[in-house]
């Protein structure tokens, strides 16, 4: 057998062991679905996969919902290609097929259902193909980087793995600026950091990764011993301040963004930014031990954000700008 036929085989067999733990529509079909189809199947995904979706949908405009629905199902498959399968080959192989299928929409040969209905997405909001490339960095990245010496580590990851959702959303809103998509990052990126350290315990023992900055934890005095022994000790306290303080001054940084676009993007906007700063309140409460427990937001306060969005629509006061956020 040739190197070339020998590593065709090697790669068939990985995906095969890969697409095998997730769910059987996620396989790509003999035959490519109708827009129609393609449409409901990413609808169908994101209102059952994401709590938060439909809060979120309250305030994007109808027609505009199917291009969130195939963005949405875009980037939940891609992440399900890098985090529910068994080894760190079967996700690297799955997501250089998911790629193909990526560039293969470019090409106008959609076949995937996600790629069908992305397919329109991006002629009719006309994006490019980065940022849905760049989120695939981040999903490999996360194959074979564990570990993060600095915080700009950190947030080149973020780069790649949260800061293009932000573009995606801005691309599909009407969009396309510098400065808009430089304050989009911070928001972003702090959305990443807060579940970062919301899920610092299941991403180092479910995972093996580490997202707080190596150079932090040896200031600190944090070894990864804590982290393995679930001890929030006074030097892990201390450190997750820190890393939570950090976090809530990129949401800050990107609190101009809610002003510049139209106001239903920017009551989307307004509850992401205040879910994201909630979840670090959480932290704050549980005195910054997320090694025994997860901090989460109740669903009461989910409700209590989105109401305070719309209010923020009316009351100007009362956007996160404001001294009443």
């Amino acid at each position: 057998m040739s190197t070339t036929a020998s590593s065709d085989a090697e790669r068939n067999c990985f995906l095969e062991q890969g697409w095998a733990a997730l769910p059987a529509s996620y396989r790509l079909p003999a035959v490519a679905p109708t827009r129609e189809e393609a449409l409901a199947w990413c609808r169908n995904l994101a209102e059952t996969h994401y709590e938060n979706f439909h809060v979120a949908s309250w305030f994007l405009p109808e027609k505009l919902r199917p291009h969130f629905h195939a963005i949405y199902a875009y980037c939940r498959v891609s992440d399900d290609l890098g985090d529910e399968v068994a080894s760190p080959e079967q996700a690297l192989a799955l997501l250089d097929f998911w790629g193909e299928q990526l560039e293969a929409c470019y090409r106008g040969q959609a076949q995937h259902p996600v790629f069908v209905a992305l397919a329109e997405t991006i002629r009719a909001c006309q994006i490019p193909i980065d940022p849905f490339a760049n989120l695939l960095k981040a999903f490999r990245q996360d194959q074979t980087v564990t570990r993060y010496r600095t915080m700009d580590d950190v947030l080149g990851y973020c780069m790649n793995s949260a800061n293009p959702v932000g573009h995606l959303v801005l691309y599909v809103c009407g969009y396309r600026d510098a400065e808009r998509f430089r304050l989009s990052d911070f928001t972003c990126s702090a959305l990443q950091l807060a579940n970062f350290w919301q899920d610092v315990a299941s991403d180092y023992h479910q995972r093996g990764r580490i997202y707080i900055p190596a150079e932090a934890m040896e200031r600190c005095g944090v070894s990864e011993a804590t982290l393995a022994a679930g001890l929030a000790t006074p030097e892990f306290r201390a450190l997750l301040h820190e890393m939570v303080d950090y976090a809530r001054r990129l949401f800050h940084q990107g609190i101009p963004l809610i002003a510049s676009v139209d106001n239903e993007l920017a009551l989307d906007l307004d509850l992401f930014s205040r879910g994201g700063l909630e979840i670090l309140r959480a932290i704050e409460k549980c005195n910054y031990d997320v090694l025994s427990r997860r901090p989460s937001i109740s669903k009461v306060s989910k409700i209590a954000l989105a109401l305070r969005a719309v209010t923020g629509r009316f009351l100007p006061a009362m956007r996160l700008g404001g001294r009443a956020a």
